[in-house]
């Protein structure tokens, strides 16, 4: 199944190797993008495409990729919840967009896929940095509240991720 989001951009699911490199360009590149100031720099620059494509590769499974022509500039990966607390809902574990793609609707194009695959379920949610306050708008706009749950994160140094809960409209 393919969504069209512009002229050029569609949503499809991960198929091919190129396109789990592709996530995993993706996650990394828009990790040292978004999250500067953020989470510490020595973690982000010690990130590596290799790492995160070698991630992309172990955990094909639920990936959607946006693409531009054969460019990977987005993805999302969701599946039944992984928390011992809502049991009976769907997760969307990641979604990223490259920041030359921001303001496209991408990630909105992105979420509206994960969600529709996710049918059997009315409960969504979402973890996310603390102090990512343009994710945290994000999800808002698309409807996630926070839930009060909280985490803490090392990643170089401790950040606090927070839970955000959607029921299905």
């Amino acid at each position: 199944m393919m969504e069209e989001i512009n002229d050029s951009i569609i949503i499809k699911s991960a198929e091919t190797d190129e396109e789990l490199c592709g996530r995993g360009y993706v996650h990394c590149t828009s990790w040292q993008e978004a999250y500067r100031g953020i989470v510490c720099d020595q973690y982000l620059d010690t990130m590596t495409v290799e790492a995160t494509t070698a991630r992309a590769r172990n955990f094909p499974d639920n990936t959607l990729v946006a693409k531009d022509k054969e460019k990977v500039v987005g993805f999302a990966v969701y599946g039944p919840s992984r928390d011992e607390d809502l049991t009976n809902a769907g997760e969307v574990v990641a979604i990223y967009v490259r920041k030359e793609y921001y303001g496209r609707k991408i990630g909105y194009r992105l979420m509206n896929e994960a969600i529709s695959r996710l049918i059997e379920y009315t409960t969504f949610f979402v973890w996310v940095l603390e102090k990512n306050e343009r994710a945290i708008h994000f999800y808002h706009k698309y409807g996630f509240e926070f839930d009060g749950c909280k985490k803490e994160w090392n990643l170089g140094t401790p950040v606090t991720i927070v839970r955000m809960v959607m029921k299905r409209k």
